[in-house]
């Protein structure tokens, strides 16, 4: 079962600081939109991907972490093909997986830990403005990384178990007991940072 996001490892991304791989993060997207040569985006989808892979995890289990998003790619670009040119169609496919493959590689390669030390340094100066309480960004931003995973386990037993009962597998009939599983969580969590005071400053 899939507990965290982040894979244990040693690669050379792995021991890039999270800030610097924060902002290549939004410097890749950002550039992608300027790039339509299907060549070029070929190229940074393959690279991307070979860096997801490089940090050490399975290639069953890459696939598995970001299933749900590639289907909804699946389902954009199918879409746009009736909007678009299917050259139109390929350069947005090619930026949304080159995109997706880089923020998977960063993920997979920080700690949660990391990320929420990360995120509320970068809030600060919105903190000095009066606008948001930085340590709450970052573990507003940490819970999230934290729960996906939750869920994510949570539904694939719940499929397991419809299909052990020879009841038809349909997100409707899951979504109620996905839902309630998951408040029940936020409340425990939330009931455990009252209790040890973390949001008191």
């Amino acid at each position: 079962m899939l507990t965290s996001l982040h894979i244990e490892g040693t690669s050379l991304l792995h021991r890039i600081p999270v800030k610097p791989k924060l902002a290549v993060l939004m410097g890749f997207g950002l550039a992608l939109y300027l790039v339509s040569n299907p060549f070029a985006l070929v190229l940074a989808t393959a690279l991307t991907g070979g860096l997801y892979l490089s940090t050490g995890i399975r290639p069953a289990q890459a696939f598995q972490r970001i299933r749900p998003v590639l289907f909804t790619i699946a389902f954009l670009s199918l879409v746009n093909l009736v909007l678009l040119t299917p050259v139109e169609t390929l350069v947005l496919t090619l930026r949304l997986l080159a995109i997706l493959f880089l923020a998977a590689a960063v993920t997979a390669s920080t700690a949660i830990g990391d990320f929420i030390a990360a995120i509320t340094d970068l809030a600060r100066p919105l903190e000095r403005l009066g606008l948001i309480k930085a340590a709450d960004i970052g573990l507003a931003f940490g819970l999230v990384l934290r729960f996906v995973p939750e869920i994510a386990a949570r539904h694939d037993a719940l499929k397991e178990a419809h299909a052990a009962r020879g009841l038809p597998v349909k997100m409707h009939r899951m979504l109620g007991a996905l839902l309630i599983a998951t408040l029940k969580d936020a409340d425990r969590i939330a009931e455990a940072i009252d209790a040890r005071g973390i949001r008191r400053h």
